[in-house]
């Protein structure tokens, strides 16, 4: 008589997606702690062991997570970037420069993208620039965040040139660092941080500097 064959249970199917989801619920948690730690210590004395005891997670998870202090800085940039709506800031903006036609009313979004992330991302920047001040080897991380920046305004003024939106005479250079003063986390710092005003005040002054600046008299409506 033939022998029965034992039963055998199915490999149960590998759950990738809550992996994910745990994955990026811990890496959200790292940033969290790690910003809060460079603002109250700042980015010298926050090693990468008080993060990662903080946190709840070993050092190695926030290596593989992000990669060391520098990774977290960027890491912590990338995510107050974009903004405080589930589509990131950077998709809202570009999706401004091709459905809007009135250049001012684009100057005016990018001004209220800048006055929605600007309490987010500054923090950072100037734990950064503190840093650099004292650390030689921070000056390289604080100067390509400044480049990214640049970058951005960059690409944003390219396509208010493309568009012939720009004042006759501003060149995509000059446009570029008007917009790139105009976002800087100094004059933030200046005006809401060190003056008191508030962010609707911040907002409304840069997109009126900001036209101001670059585009002839008259275009479009007022913002």
């Amino acid at each position: 008589m033939p022998r029965k064959q034992p039963h055998v249970k199915a490999p149960r199917a590998y759950d990738s997606s809550k992996r994910r989801q745990e994955a990026e619920q811990t890496r959200e948690r790292i940033l969290q702690v790690a910003e809060q730690l460079f603002r109250t210590h700042g980015y010298a004395r926050t090693s990468i062991a008080a993060v990662a005891a903080a946190a709840g997670v070993s050092v190695e998870t926030i290596y593989k997570a992000v990669g060391g202090k520098p990774g977290l800085v960027r890491a912590i940039r990338e995510k107050a970037l974009e903004g405080n709506d589930p589509v990131p800031a950077e998709v809202r903006s570009d999706a401004l420069q091709i459905n809007e036609r009135d250049p001012r009313a684009i100057i005016a979004g990018w001004a209220a993208l800048a006055q929605e992330v600007a309490p987010r991302v500054v923090p950072i920047l100037l734990v950064v620039r503190a840093a650099a001040a004292v650390d030689p080897r921070l000056e390289a991380l604080q100067q390509e965040l400044d480049e990214a920046r640049l970058a951005r305004m960059t690409h944003n003024a390219r396509s208010l040139l493309d568009a012939g939106h720009l004042r006759s005479g501003v060149t995509l250079d000059e446009a570029a660092d008007v917009l790139w003063a105009y976002s800087s986390p100094e004059l933030y710092e200046l005006l809401v941080m060190t003056r008191g005003w508030s962010l609707d005040r911040y907002g409304r002054f840069i997109a009126e500097a900001m036209i101001a600046a670059l585009l002839p008299d008259g275009a479009g409506t007022k913002a």
